[in-house]
């Protein structure tokens, strides 16, 4: 399969050809399970994207299911509560029952384990 430059040199060298046989040319081809050839045209589309300089993203920086990234932000919702959220409890390690005492600072709300010692104050 070509990419960069060398995709879209042999693009302008076929000039006026259709858009399969364009893609088949560049090597964007696979085969079927009963041998018939299928053309990835998705595949040969974000390529020439590619080497033009327009990327579209490709969406792997995101986490779980939704494909949203962390924002670090939390809201007070309706309700008055503050929701943290399921990934940063997950990536805290944090179970079910664990229990914190609040602390206030200028700039942040700190969460220190019941039990735990306190870290220096900011």
């Amino acid at each position: 399969m070509l990419t960069g430059s060398e995709l879209l040199t042999k693009v302008k060298d076929l000039g006026d050809v259709s858009k399969t046989d364009l893609a088949t040319a560049c090597g964007y081809v696979s085969k079927k399970k009963d041998g018939s050839d299928r053309v990835n045209f998705t595949a040969f589309y974000e390529a020439l994207l590619n080497a033009k300089g327009i990327d579209l993203g490709g969406g792997n920086a995101g986490v779980g299911k939704g494909g949203r990234k962390l924002s670090y932000v939390a809201t007070v919702q309706g309700n008055g509560n503050l929701l943290i959220g399921k990934a940063y409890t997950a990536m805290l390690d944090l179970q079910v029952g664990d229990e914190f005492t609040i602390k206030l600072g200028k700039k942040a709300i700190r969460l220190i384990p019941v039990g735990g010692e306190e870290e220096g104050d900011d």
